[in-house]
């Protein structure tokens, strides 16, 4: 053997490392083309449980281990969404009372109005969305999405709300205590639409059921796990 390496010119430790190596099996390259197929389905965003369960509901039996090994083995990390933390502002807003008090049974459309912000998974940042509802139907009348949570987001939906419903007079805007809602910029808007402004209580997302309600249909029902590959 020492002869034919000398003969080939091909080094002994090469020879034997070839030896070494294992034979590719077919149902492991099926199994790499999988992952790969459902990893680039998803925009990059699968991890392993879920390329695993993908790849058994399609017959190929794999465990979210031998999943790992595999994306290891491609290259390939999940860009799982970062846990999201809204800004605080450090200063203190002005007390504003909680006028609704949880009487969401509203008898007559332009009555109460509730809104709230929610933040959505965008390409590669969070996107945020302000939503404007009329409690009498629970129907969302007034919206816009952001990159940033401050007041001009909740003041665009404010607008449309107000504009779309024909200018209406006499209605109560209720939100949380977030300070999109408490600024000078949007207590300013709200006085020149004529609208009082009701809050909750601080910390008791109760007093805005019906806000957070809404948002959870949406994510649940309508936005994908995963978000969305980009903001547009």
């Amino acid at each position: 053997m020492a002869q034919l390496c000398r003969t080939f010119e091909v080094h002994r430790s090469s020879f034997k490392a070839w030896k070494r190596t294992k034979p590719i099996r077919p149902e492991q390259v099926q199994r790499l083309s999988k992952v790969r197929e459902l990893f680039n389905a998803s925009n990059g965003s699968a991890g392993s449980r879920s390329i695993a369960t993908m790849a058994s509901a399609q017959g190929i039996q794999m465990s979210r281990y031998l999943a790992a090994k595999y994306m290891k083995q491609l290259e390939f990390t999940s860009c799982q969404q970062p846990s999201h933390t809204y800004k605080k502002t450090g200063r203190e807003h002005i007390e504003v009372f909680n006028f609704l008090a949880r009487q969401f049974a509203v008898v007559q459309p332009n009555q109460v109005w509730c809104g709230d912000v929610t933040y959505i998974w965008a390409g590669n940042r969070w996107g945020y969305l302000a939503v404007v509802m009329d409690l009498f139907a629970r129907k969302p009348i007034g919206w816009a999405m952001s990159l940033s949570p401050d007041s001009d987001l909740t003041c665009k939906a404010l607008v449309h709300a107000f504009e779309s419903r024909g200018r209406p007079g006499g209605v109560m805007f209720h939100s949380d205590q977030g300070s999109h809602y408490s600024s000078v910029k949007f207590r300013q808007l709200l006085w020149r639409c004529q609208i009082q402004q009701s809050m909750s209580r601080r910390g008791n997302c109760w007093d805005n059921s019906p806000m957070e309600r809404f948002f959870r249909s949406l994510k649940t029902e309508w936005v994908p796990e995963v978000g969305y590959s980009s903001f547009a």
